[in-house]
């Protein structure tokens, strides 16, 4: 029977990487954007609510994290809107051994590379997306495809990931003590705490792919990572939804002009070293934390919800210009520049 009482609280979840949101919510400017309604963080949650992260089950629940979880949720009939999109270089590598040889794209032909395993899930196996999708475009980058290299199963490794139980956990990359031991010759990795691990187990970048100049070579599920609402609450609290929406762009202004303050606020939301977080998140990161929902960013997304699809990990496929909500981004933009709405 369908929930027919006024949604009373906002609850709010994010990933351990740069998100707009992330930095509003460290500064304290979220939690009052919602004229006198609670603000729950499903990071501070048990885990009764803190899965709610991957199946968006929660009416008043804004998310901005991975693209697996937020495509495999709307995929298996989550009623959630997309409404807005980042782009956010974050040292997505190929990592190997020293002295392996692998130097370039093309060296990966014929490497054991490590692949997570299937979670209980197909949110939930967003490691495994992650690996496939990573060294797919590697390998797209010296002109050879995934039959050109053999692939080792590994432990999922990044569970639980959100929730009390998570919140002091450092997270520790699938297949890069695989890769130490020379059980495989090839791990991709992504983000601080992997560059934190890397630096701590002396192995090397063997592939740079954020350094390519098409992006769809890097398109992955932080790349574009969407924020989503539930669709309750877009319906019956549009101007909630633009309130969120003018804070994330708000600290997103603020973050172009600060990055040691950037930097500080991410060594804790990726439980990194600061060390890890110089090196993961360069290139004028934080002038690029904005939203949007641009035709190039929607065409990325589209990418990987193909490639999602086509390899097992979402239910059906996704109507992309359904799924997007482009108002309450136009009004928060409105509202941040003063103009009436």
């Amino acid at each position: 029977m369908p929930d027919t009482d006024a949604i009373d609280k906002i609850w709010f979840t994010r990933c351990p990487v740069p998100t707009a949101s992330g930095l509003a919510h460290a500064r304290g400017t979220l939690a009052g954007a919602f004229g006198g309604l609670p603000v729950g963080v499903l990071q501070d949650a048990g885990p009764e609510l803190a899965r709610h992260h991957f199946d968006h089950g929660l009416p008043g629940l804004f998310r901005e994290g991975g693209s697996v979880p937020a495509l495999a949720a709307r995929s298996a009939g989550a009623p959630t809107r997309l409404i807005g999109l980042t782009w956010i270089e974050e040292w997505q590598s190929i990592l190997v051994r020293p002295g392996s040889g692998i130097t370039a794209p093309a060296d990966l032909r014929g490497a054991r590379v490590a692949l997570p395993g299937w979670a209980a899930t197909r949110a939930t196996s967003f490691p495994r997306a992650m690996a496939l999708h990573g060294i797919k475009g590697a390998l797209a980058q010296g002109g050879l495809s995934l039959d050109d290299v053999t692939f080792t199963e590994v432990g999922a490794g990044l569970a639980p990931s959100v929730g009390r139980d998570a919140r002091d956990r450092a997270l520790s990359w699938p297949g890069l003590a695989e890769l130490a031991r020379g059980d495989v010759d090839a791990v991709y990795a992504k983000g601080a705490r992997a560059a934190d691990q890397a630096r701590e187990l002396g192995l090397e970048v063997g592939v740079d792919l954020d350094a390519h100049p098409d992006p769809r070579t890097r398109v992955n599920n932080g790349t574009p990572r969407p924020i989503t609402v539930h669709e309750r609450l877009l319906d019956e609290r549009p101007d909630l939804v633009a309130a969120f929406l003018e804070q994330a762009l708000r600290a997103a202004d603020w973050a172009a002009g600060d990055l040691p303050g950037v930097r500080a606020i991410l060594a804790r939301e990726t439980r990194s070293a600061a060390e890890g977080v110089a090196t993961a998140y360069r290139d004028g990161f934080h002038r690029s934390l904005h939203p949007g929902l641009s035709p190039e960013r929607l065409e990325l997304l589209r990418v990987q919800k193909d490639f999602l699809l086509v390899h097992g990990f979402l239910d059906a496929d996704v109507d992309l210009d359904a799924w997007v909500a482009p108002e309450p981004l136009r009004h928060a933009r409105e509202a941040r520049e003063g103009v009436p709405a």
